[in-house]
């Protein structure tokens, strides 16, 4: 990969860089290879070395481990932001999460890399914030008086993944949250638009506020003008009552328009004058309401062709597409379909009073090697269903829609089935599945990090595996 120098830059001076982690190998492994780009490297192994090194001395970038002892590298970014909020810093964590993804960016962080990762990507990532410190030192990331927000699991929202795929959304929610920029979510559907548009709300300094949802494809095309911008009493046939739109409901939060290409082009043009004005008003009225909504559109549909078919406003589209987020279809998550099905399987246990329930082995298997051509949706589908046929604890494959246990067929041929008949085949496999782990854990010396990648899954997934199999 093609690495920028300093020269590149026209530099007069030697760029400094500050590296804190409290791994001694990994502050070796960062120094080497940023000392060969050309730049001069501070290393430290705590955040309080980190904030002291950065008072006392001057940096063109930071790279902070999330986790260190005494004070952490969260803390320590936080901290080093409010002296020098022009200083580039580069976070670095093995415990990725969508909470400190948006909460990173959100505060003002120059990107977030996981661990382990290639040093080509992160030469590539501090070039990168050196370029931008010498292009504006006068930028300002985001807000620092937006208070800390964490997205717990009953936070609405709430996004989960660790891929890198859904890591690149969970930054660029954090760099718009507190934007008033329109944003356009795009992807297959049951990709979760809706909830990142949630989430995006939630994160904003717009969350007090209401979050209002029209899906403009359910809406018969001659009530969905009323629904978005109300009505008048006696403005049509049935309006019998005044009704004020989503518009008026959303007022001051965020209104969600799922489904966007739906619209009709003369309901468009009424869309892109309240995105130009900020005012409307109701079917029926004269009175003008000013409005101050943030908006966020989703589709599933390529919008260019529908501009090139003229059912689509080219401008409107633009109106809309100031910030755009494409959704990753679930195939592409691929280590994100465990954790995924582990987090509908709990919501859905808890809703039915049956906690405790986990999947067979077997069971990750087939969600692993599917194909998922409903996305998110369909997984959870998946595992609602499965909790309802399921009598036991335990979640096996004959609890599984059926479409799912018979129509994933490997590269070899090999049919994955959910069959009662398959019982005993199933304890031989879970025999050698047992034998297979634990080889790999002996031959890794017992790091179970590198044991997932011998087995070429997730830490998460071999974990489960162990407690399930009782592997010591």
């Amino acid at each position: 990969m093609f690495i920028k120098r300093k020269a590149d830059y026209n530099m007069t001076e030697s760029v400094r860089v500050l590296v804190a982690d409290d791994e001694l190998s990994l502050r070796m492994v960062l120094q080497t290879a940023l000392n060969k780009v050309g730049y001069e490297v501070d290393t430290v192994k705590n955040g309080k070395e980190a904030l002291c090194m950065a008072q006392e001395n001057h940096y063109d970038v930071a790279i902070l481990d999330i986790r260190m002892p005494e004070v952490d590298g969260l803390q320590a970014f936080y901290e080093i932001h409010k002296i020098k909020p022009n200083l580039p810093i580069i976070l670095m964590t093995a415990f990725g999460s969508s909470e400190t993804a948006v909460n990173a960016m959100k505060h003002g962080a120059y990107d977030y890399i996981l661990k382990p990762f290639n040093l080509d990507e992160v030469k590539i990532i501090v070039s990168r914030a050196i370029r931008m410190q010498q292009l504006t030192k006068e930028v300002v990331y985001l807000t620092q008086e937006v208070q800390e927000m964490g997205m717990t699991a009953m936070t609405p929202g709430k996004i989960v993944g660790e891929s890198s795929k859904i890591q690149e959304v969970y930054k660029i929610i954090g760099r718009v949250a507190n934007s008033k920029a329109t944003v356009l979510l795009t992807g297959e559907s049951g990709t979760g638009k809706g909830m990142v548009a949630k989430a995006i709300h939630y994160a904003s300094d717009r969350r007090e506020k209401p979050f209002i949802q029209v899906n403009c494809g359910s809406i018969p095309e001659g009530l969905l003008e009323s629904e978005i911008f109300g009505h008048e009493k006696g403005a049509f046939t049935s309006a019998f009552f005044q009704k004020p739109g989503k518009f008026e409901l959303a007022e001051g939060g965020t209104l969600f328009l799922d489904e966007i290409a739906e619209m009709s082009p003369n309901l468009q043009v009424k869309l892109l004058r309240v995105l130009q004005e900020k005012e409307f008003e109701r079917v029926g009225g004269t009175k003008t309401f000013h409005t101050n909504v943030r908006i966020i559109a989703a589709t599933n549909r390529d919008l260019n062709k529908e501009i090139s078919e003229k059912s689509f406003r080219k401008d409107l589209y633009y109106r809309l597409n100031v910030v755009s987020i494409c959704l990753p279809p679930l195939c592409e998550r691929g280590e994100d379909i465990v954790l995924l099905a582990d987090y509908f399987l709990k919501r859905f246990s808890v809703e039915v009073g049956r906690n405790g329930m986990f999947f067979a082995p077997e069971v990750l298997d087939i969600f692993r090697n599917y194909s998922w051509p409903g996305n998110i949706r369909e997984l959870e589908n998946a595992v609602e269903h499965a909790i309802i046929m399921s009598n036991t604890r335990v979640i096996l494959p004959e609890n599984l829609p059926l479409s799912i246990k018979v129509e994933d067929v490997e590269a070899d041929g090999t049919i994955i089935l959910g069959d009662d008949s398959f019982k005993p085949l199933r304890e031989v496999l879970l025999e050698v599945e047992k034998r297979h782990i634990s080889e790999a854990i002996e031959r890794t010396g017992g790091n179970r990090t590198q044991a997932a990648k011998l087995l070429q899954i997730s830490r998460r997934a071999l974990l489960y595996k162990i407690n399930e199999n009782n592997i010591d």
